[in-house]
């Protein structure tokens, strides 16, 4: 059998046929892959007008029959009951969860009733799974207490994953904000030199910045409909900037109470925050150029040495077992 191997990459024209039926195949899947890509704004957009259809006729057939509509949505009757028996509110706090909700896109009493329910269970679970997984389905050679320890790390994991979870949420959030923000303000600039007010600004940017980041479009119409209810603007724009928690969103909401306290000029305030942004991510984006070298040298030194060093003394290799078998 390895002789055969041996044979086979000794020969020319096996070798010739491999590399091209690979670059065939590389060649047919780069033609193919637009073609078999997904367009997500497309395909999220046109379930949201589905659905949006779905609630227009069904808040329409309740206006019929002369029920009660609900605006707000309410969070599941057993999981009301558990936080408030427990009190979990007391115990777990309010207002830092409620911020952490918001950054990760979550609103309303619903998600944060849900967020204390599953924080209570998610250890319960873990910690009797792991019991049943040690105790009865496996056969693990091990004293009880070691066991059990286990099933005490596995109930503070379960602690930690709804806090884990969240923060994924937020990190993922706020990077698309961050890489659509320069040319949100781009556009924002464009909107107030063009005589429009800060609300029509913020609703005309919102619409337009929603192909490259949904979420900045979320929050700054968010923002328009604070501005035009909230009675003090300044809170309109210090929300804005809580809930994104980005330092560039917060630099122009400061920017954007100044303006609107002392009558400072916005345009020019809004032309150097976006500059100051496209520097901070150009750094940013050569601090990660200049780490990643070091980030390299591990796995050249497990994966690409090893197959260097193969190409370069596998046939000298070869030619010393052919000349010893001869």
């Amino acid at each position: 059998m390895v002789e055969l191997i041996i044979d086979k990459l000794q020969d020319v024209r096996f070798l010739t046929t491999v590399f091209t039926a690979i670059a065939a195949m590389a060649t047919v899947i780069t033609f193919a892959m637009p073609y078999l890509s997904n367009d997500n704004l497309q395909r999220r957009m046109k379930s949201v007008a589905i659905e949006r259809d779905k609630i227009r006729a069904r808040e329409r057939e309740k206006l019929a029959k002369g029920e009660k509509v609900v605006l707000r949505s309410t969070p599941k009757a057993y999981m009301q009951v558990v936080v408030e028996n427990l009190n979990l509110k007391k115990w777990l706090g309010e207002e830092e969860i409620r911020s952490t909700l918001m950054q990760a896109g979550y609103r309303g009493q619903g998600p944060y009733v849900a967020f204390l329910f599953f924080r209570m269970i998610a250890p319960i679970a873990m910690f009797l799974f792991a019991l049943v997984y040690l105790f009865v389905l496996t056969n693990f050679h091990y004293p009880s207490m070691v066991k059990v320890a286990v099933a005490i790390g596995a109930a503070w994991l379960g602690m930690k994953l709804p806090q884990l979870f969240l923060r994924n949420l937020i990190t993922r959030r706020q990077l698309s904000v961050r890489r659509a923000f320069p040319d949100a303000l781009d556009l924002l600039l464009i909107c107030v030199e063009a005589g429009m007010s800060i609300e029509v600004a913020f609703r005309r940017v919102s619409q337009e910045i929603g192909t490259q980041s949904i979420a900045l479009a979320e929050e700054l119409t968010l923002t328009t409909a604070e501005l035009s209810y909230l009675p003090d603007r300044r809170q309109a724009y210090e929300n804005l900037s809580n809930r994104t928690g980005i330092d560039g969103v917060k630099a122009v909401c400061t920017a954007l109470i100044q303006a609107e306290r002392y009558g400072t000029p916005l345009a020019q305030a809004l032309r150097v925050l976006g500059q100051e942004i496209r520097d901070m991510r150009m750094a940013e984006a050569e601090k990660k150029a200049a780490a990643l070298p070091p980030k390299l040298t591990v796995p050249m030194i497990l994966f690409f040495l090893p197959v260097l060093f193969i190409v370069i003394l596998g046939p000298a290799f070869i030619r010393v077992m052919e000349v010893r078998g001869g």
